[in-house]
């Protein structure tokens, strides 16, 4: 059990409409607080820890018309079973400009796993 209901249980960002996990402190979306003692609230048994992170920048070479992009973010289970697919982002890149994106993965886990240990 988490601080609040099952573990993995999803609800909405009551300020913006995200999904996000109920035992959330902070939205990861908009980064507000989501309960009152979200000031206080020390977590004695987890942490977080980022296992997975990639940035990537694309460059338009400034020779072609504009280019239109897409992320897309997909999650699969360990049997390859697609569990969620979403579009995050849209927009063009004119010649000449840059995008820089960024991939993270955080996981809270219990301050004892070899997880926190490592990272």
């Amino acid at each position: 059990m988490t601080i609040h209901g099952v573990t993995g249980e999803a609800w909405n960002c009551p300020h913006c409409g995200e999904p996000i996990l109920r035992s959330a402190v902070t939205c990861p979306a908009c980064q507000r607080h989501l309960r009152l003692d979200a000031l206080t609230l020390v977590r004695h048994d987890q942490a977080t820890v980022c296992p997975l992170s990639v940035d990537g920048t694309i460059r338009h070479p400034g020779t072609e018309a504009a280019w239109e992009y897409t992320v897309l973010i997909e999650v699969h289970d360990g049997h390859g079973e697609m569990l969620a697919r979403r579009v995050v982002g849209v927009g063009a890149l004119r010649p000449a400009e840059t995008r820089t994106f960024t991939l993270r993965v955080e996981v809270l886990v219990p301050e004892k796993s070899a997880l926190t240990s490592a990272s």
